[in-house]
C-alpha cells in the first residue's frame, strides 16, 4: 500500500465543530485513472454504465483502519507542536505529552485498541466522528457545508438554466439507479491502470470471493476504496434534534425537491416501478416551475435549516405540531434538492458566495446534497457534511458532469413533453405557520444575514508556473502550495500558526479522514529564509530548503493516508474519556493543545475535470478558509475570511511567495 500513499491523493475532509476544526476540500481526483467499464449504456438507458465488477465487491475485504502506536502519536504530535511554540511552551507540552504516554494515555489507548478488536466490522474513528458532527450545535451553513462548482458545459448552448437543470437531474437519477442496481463501477485507485483498469482483469476479479477481492486488486497495484457512505447520497436529510441530530434516509422516495424563489416543489423522477421518468417530462415540470408567477413567500422556510441546531429542533417540533408533517416528510425523503436561482453569476467571487450560502431563502442546507443552478446555467453542489466525506460527492459530481455533457438527454431543440400534465404532477408544498413559527423564521433570517454579511471571499491566480514546472524540479506541488501559505501568513502577520489539511483514509473500511499538519520546522525555516532573511542564503541553500519541505510534506501525507497521523488517535482517546465521564487528562487541558486545534489556516485542494472551484468558510473566527488548485501551468486560490483577517492582503502575500519560490527555482535571487 505504500506506493498508493506516494500518489498523495487527498479528498474532501471533515470539520469537527468546537474540538478540532477541519477543512473541507483537499487535493486529487479520486480514481482519476478510472477509464474502462464493463459496458457504457446508451443515452436512453436507465444506467450510466454496467460495471463488470459489482459496486460493493471489495467492501468486505477492505483492510481495517489501524490504531497508531501511542509512542508514534506522541512523537508526531510534538513534531507538529514544535514550530508553533517557544522553547518554554514546548518544554511544558513535551512533559505533559510524555506523562500522558506513560499514564492516562496508555490506559485510554489500550482500552481503545481492545474496543477496536471487538468491532471488526468498522473503524475506531467512525462512530465518534459521526457523533462529533451530529452533536455539533452550530448552524451547518458556513460552519460545515462546503461547495464545489461545476465547470460550464463545453457546448455553450447547453448552459441554459432549464436545459442544464434537466440534463443534470436526469444524469443524477441515472447515477442513483446505477448505484442501487450494484452496477456502478467500484471506486478504485489504480497505480498501474494498464494491468488493473482493464476489462480482462475485471472479468477475472469478479469471480474472486468478496472476502478476498481486495487482495486480488492489491496484487496488481489497485487499491479499492471504502464506499460505505454512498447510500446516504440520495433520499437523505440531517434532521435537527435537541442535543444530537439524526441522519434520515428513506430509499422509497421517488420525488425530487425543487426550490425557487423560496418556494418548495416536488414531482416524481421515478415511476412506480422505480424507473426514471422520461427526460421530456422532467423538462416540462422544471419549465412549469420556472414559469410559476407566485410571489416569493414573506418568510421562506429554508432559513430554518441555517439556524442553530437546538433552535431549529424546537422550531421543527412546532412545525410538526402545526400540521406540517406530510410536507416535511416530502422534503426529508426527496432524492436530493435542486435550487433554481433567478440571478446570473457576475464572477468567481459572486459564484462562491452564492453557492456557499446564497441569500438563504432558496436553500435547504440539511439535504445530503443540493444542486444549485443559477439563471445563467452556472451550477454547483452544496453538501451537508455529517453523513460522509467528499469521496462519494466528488464521484457523483464527476459522473454527472461527464454524463450530462457527453450524453445530454435534452437539447436546445428539445420540446418539453406535451403529454406531461405538470399542473397535476408538480406540487408546491404549503406550510401552516403560526406566530411562533413566523417569529422563528424571521429570527433565523436575521441571524443568517448577520453571519453571512461578515464573510469575505477573494481569489488569486498565479500564472507563472504550476504542477509541471514543480515536478520537473522534483518538488511536490502540494508541498510548495502549503509552503506559500506559510510564507504568506508570515509576511502578513509575522507568525507560524496551526494549519490543517485533510487526507482521506478511504483506503480502509469505514475510514474517514486524517490530518496533515503542513506547518513544520522545515516550512518555518524556509519561510523565515525567504521572508525575513532574503539576502542571507544563496540559491542552492534555498533550493535545499525547498527540497526538505517537499520531502517532509510527502512523508506526512503518506503517514496520514495510512491512518498514521496523530489527530484522530488523540481525538478518539479524548472521546473515550468523555464517554466514560473521566476527567480529561492534562494533555487535553494544555493551552498548546487548544491552539493546535484552532486552525487559523484551514486549507484544502481539489483537482477534477468536473470542478472549476470549491470553497468553504474559515473554521475559526480569526482564520482563513483556503481552497486551492494546482494545475499544469498555474495555481489558483479561493480564500474566505471574517473581518479580523484581510483576505485580499493575504492573497497578495501568497502570490509574492509563489513568485519568490518559482524565481529561486529559475535561478533568480529573491527580490
Amino acid at each position: 500500500m505504500a506506493r498508493l500513499l506516494a500518489a498523495q491523493v487527498h479528498w474532501f475532509g471533515g470539520r469537527s465543530g468546537s474540538f478540532a476544526p477541519l477543512s473541507r476540500v483537499v487535493s486529487g481526483s479520486v480514481g482519476s485513472s478510472r477509464r474502462t467499464y464493463g459496458s457504457r449504456d446508451g443515452p436512453g438507458s436507465d444506467y450510466l454504465h454496467r460495471s463488470v465488477v459489482p459496486t460493493m465487491h471489495y467492501q468486505k475485504s477492505l483492510p481495517r483502519l489501524p490504531v497508531p502506536k501511542l509512542e508514534d502519536t506522541i512523537r508526531r504530535y510534538l513534531a507538529a507542536q514544535r514550530p508553533l511554540l517557544n522553547d518554554q511552551q514546548y518544554s511544558n507540552t513535551e512533559q505533559l505529552a510524555h506523562s500522558f504516554q506513560s499514564g492516562a494515555g496508555k490506559e485510554l489507548h489500550e482500552e481503545l485498541v481492545a474496543k477496536d478488536k471487538k468491532n471488526k466490522h468498522t473503524s475506531y474513528i467512525s462512530a465518534p466522528w459521526f457523533d462529533m458532527y451530529l452533536s455539533a450545535r452550530e448552524p451547518v451553513v458556513l460552519n460545515f457545508n462546503p461547495f464545489m462548482s461545476f465547470n460550464p458545459d463545453p457546448k455553450p448552448e447547453y448552459n441554459d438554466q432549464l436545459l442544464r437543470a434537466t440534463n443534470m437531474t436526469a444524469s443524477a437519477v441515472r447515477f442513483m439507479k446505477t448505484l442501487r442496481a450494484g452496477v456502478l463501477e467500484p471506486e478504485v485507485f489504480h497505480l498501474n491502470p494498464a494491468k488493473s483498469d482493464t476489462n480482462g482483469f475485471k472479468r477475472l476479479i469478479r469471480w474472486v470471493p468478496p472476502s478476498l477481492s481486495w487482495y486480488g486488486a492489491y496484487m496488481v497495484n489497485a487499491y479499492p476504496l471504502d464506499m460505505s457512505q454512498y447510500f446516504r447520497l440520495f433520499n437523505s436529510t440531517r434532521i435537527p434534534r435537541p442535543g444530537r441530530d439524526e441522519l434520515f434516509t428513506d430509499s422509497r422516495g421517488r420525488h425530487l425537491l425543487v426550490m425557487r424563489k423560496g418556494h418548495m416543489y416536488v414531482f416524481d423522477v421515478l415511476d412506480h416501478d422505480g424507473n426514471p421518468v422520461q427526460p421530456a417530462d422532467i423538462h416540462a415540470h422544471l419549465k412549469f416551475i420556472l414559469s410559476d408567477a407566485t410571489p416569493p413567500p414573506a418568510l421562506p422556510l429554508g432559513f430554518l435549516s441555517s439556524e442553530n441546531r437546538d433552535v431549529w429542533a424546537g422550531l421543527r417540533q412546532k412545525l410538526l405540531e402545526a400540521g406540517n408533517e406530510a410536507a416535511l416528510a416530502q422534503v426529508d425523503s426527496a432524492l436530493f434538492c435542486l435550487c433554481l436561482d433567478d440571478e446570473p453569476m457576475r464572477d468567481h467571487i459572486h459564484t462562491s458566495h452564492n453557492m456557499l450560502h446564497g441569500d438563504g431563502s432558496n436553500r435547504w442546507f440539511d439535504k445530503s446534497f443540493s444542486i444549485i443552478m443559477a439563471a445563467d446555467g452556472e451550477a454547483a453542489i452544496n453538501f451537508e457534511h455529517s453523513w460522509g466525506d467528499g469521496v462519494a460527492v466528488l464521484r457523483f459530481q464527476n459522473e454527472v458532469f461527464k454524463d450530462s455533457t457527453e450524453r445530454p438527454l435534452v437539447g436546445p431543440q428539445s420540446i418539453p413533453a406535451a403529454t406531461a400534465d405538470s399542473s397535476a404532477a408538480v406540487h408546491r408544498l404549503e406550510f401552516k405557520l403560526d406566530g411562533a413559527l413566523r417569529d422563528g423564521i424571521a429570527k433565523a433570517k436575521d441571524n443568517f444575514r448577520a453571519a453571512t454579511s461578515k464573510l469575505s471571499i477573494d481569489a488569486m491566480e498565479f500564472k507563472s508556473g504550476g504542477k509541471e514546472a514543480l515536478k520537473r524540479k522534483k518538488l511536490s506541488p502540494d508541498a510548495v502550495s502549503q509552503l506559500a501559505f506559510q510564507m504568506g501568513f508570515l509576511r502578513q502577520y509575522g507568525q507560524t500558526v496551526a494549519t490543517y489539511e485533510s487526507c482521506s483514509t478511504a483506503a480502509f473500511r469505514h475510514g474517514r479522514t486524517e490530518t496533515i499538519r503542513p506547518a513544520t520546522v522545515h516550512t518555518q525555516r524556509c519561510a523565515n529564509a525567504f521572508v525575513r532573511q532574503p539576502g542571507k542564503h544563496n540559491l542552492d541553500e534555498l533550493r535545499g530548503m525547498l527540497q526538505d519541505c517537499s520531502k517532509y510534506h510527502g512523508q506526512l501525507t503518506r503517514e496520514a493516508a495510512m491512518g498514521q497521523g496523530f489527530d484522530r488517535h488523540l481525538f478518539a482517546m479524548r472521546y473515550l474519556a468523555n464517554s466514560k465521564g473521566q476527567a480529561l487528562p492534562s494533555l487535553y487541558q494544555d493551552p498548546a493543545y487548544a491552539a493546535i486545534n484552532h486552525n487559523i489556516l484551514s486549507t484544502s485542494t481539489l483537482t477534477s475535470p468536473a470542478v472549476s472551484l470549491g470553497g468553504f468558510a474559515p473554521v475559526v473566527p480569526d482564520g482563513f478558509g483556503v481552497g486551492y488548485g494546482v494545475h499544469d501551468d498555474w495555481i489558483g486560490c479561493n480564500v474566505s475570511s471574517y473581518p479580523s483577517r484581510n483576505v485580499h492582503e493575504f492573497l497578495q502575500c501568497v502570490h509574492k511567495s509563489l513568485e519568490d519560490i518559482f524565481g529561486v527555482l529559475e535561478g533568480k535571487p529573491i527580490s
